[in-house]
């Protein structure tokens, strides 16, 4: 009896230490969770695990001067989960913010490769908000994420990044099967290149998000995506300011990088948009497609300036129009400032009277009461119906409130 009372003690303890993870390994059942700064930590122990934050982390949260605060490391601050490593995924789990936030979180390393909450993630993660985050790195720079290939749904970040190419106030490489849904971002993000108010370089999707961020940069700057290369940007807004040297939009900066081109459609962009060099209201360049989209952001630059797009090359445009304030010095376009022959603009429009400008590289100029008529959209075949105010009609791209409205998209209200 005593022999077999031993056996079964034995036989509890190791079940017990197994279920513990002791040893760092993973059971797919468990549910990780997170309370303080040192459980946040240790999820660069687990990076299969599931990980749930149980509350809000902020400066006055146990462990954070020793691992989140501006002393932290050296004056370093948080390290990243993971360190970046060749050999290494990264976070391959799932991290459930159950709607809780991370706050006050400081990450000063300039000379580091993806740097942000996460380092690089190609799991899941949800429901979180990082609020107040102070992020600088050298390339994929993000407040939640350096990059991302796996799912980030239904977050969002206050943050001040600064990077140099790739860098965006959430995530800052979306890279091929990466998508980033639901979630939206507020702050400041500087750097060189492919700079985005929420993404600064996109290959994946990015649906049903906004920014109102002030990105400021180099060249491909864009209100929510620096550069969609071979990305989708769809369901998507930016309402705020942004500022560059080229290829700037209130949108996306750049469309596409010269050999991959990227797709933005069902979207929008207000504010104010200044730079040098192709300048759009919504796209800066587009060698790629832009459809059923529109911008009522005002646009100002040199040369390449469209209330839409600064220069369409060799791209398609297509049932969009701008109805924003448009000034430059040449190629200046109501709609399109560049648009160089093969390059195509279908059944678009922009207000002449709102834009300053009679002239445009495609698109066909309307007055206000013109562009507020159902007829005029209907007319050329746009997938589009007349709504009560604050109303919308969902099986229908564009909804419009006739005589009183510009066209929406129906996923919007006024």
């Amino acid at each position: 009896y005593l022999i077999r009372l031993s056996i079964f003690l034995l036989i509890a303890v190791l079940v017990t230490g197994m279920a513990g993870c002791t040893d760092g390994s993973y059971t797919p059942s468990e549910d990780l969770e997170i309370r303080d700064w040192y459980d946040l930590d240790a999820v660069r122990d687990n990076l299969a695990g599931h990980h749930i934050l149980m509350n809000d982390l902020d400066s006055t949260t146990l462990g954070y001067d020793e691992l989140a605060s501006p002393t932290a490391d050296g004056g370093k601050g948080w390290e990243p989960i993971p360190v970046p490593m060749p050999e290494g995924p990264g976070f391959m789990g799932t991290f459930d913010g159950q709607g809780h936030q991370i706050r006050d979180l400081f990450v000063n390393r300039p000379d580091q490769n993806g740097v942000g909450l996460f380092s690089g993630q190609v799991g899941v993660i949800k429901d979180l908000g990082v609020m107040n985050v102070t992020v600088t790195g050298a390339r994929g720079v993000g407040g939640l994420a350096g990059s991302n290939t796996g799912s980030i749904i239904n977050c969002y970040c206050s943050s001040n990044v600064t990077g140099e190419d790739n860098a965006g106030g959430l995530v800052g490489y979306n890279g091929a099967g990466g998508t980033v849904s639901d979630s939206y971002s507020i702050g400041s993000v500087t750097g060189d290149s492919s700079i985005g108010g929420l993404v600064g370089y996109n290959n994946g999707s990015v649906n049903g998000c906004y920014s109102t961020s002030h990105p400021v940069g180099g060249d491909s700057i864009g209100g929510l995506v620096g550069t969609n290369s071979e990305g989708t940007v769809v369901d998507s807004h930016f309402a705020g300011n942004v500022s560059g040297t080229s290829d700037v939009g209130g949108l996306v900066g750049a469309n596409g990088d010269g050999i991959n081109c990227g797709v933005v459609s069902s979207s929008c962009s207000t504010g104010n948009v200044t730079g040098h060099e192709y300048v759009g209201g919504l796209v800066g360049t587009n060698p790629a497609t832009v459809s059923d989209s529109y911008s009522i952001a005002s646009v100002a630059g040199d040369s390449s300036v469209g209330g839409l797009v600064g220069a369409n090359l060799y791209g398609q445009v297509i049932r969009s129009y701008s109805t924003g304030a448009v000034a430059g010095g040449s190629d200046v376009g109501g709609l399109v400032g560049q648009n160089p022959g093969d390059s195509i603009v279908n059944k678009c429009f922009w207000d002449i009277e709102t834009s300053g400008q009679i002239a445009s590289g495609g698109g066909t100029g309307q007055n206000t009461t013109e562009m507020q008529d159902i007829v005029t959209f209907s007319a050329v075949g746009w997938d589009i119906i007349t709504v009560a105010l604050n109303e919308a009609n969902s099986a229908f791209i564009w909804n419009i409130v006739d005589g009183v409205t510009y066209p929406f998209l129906s996923w919007q209200s006024i």
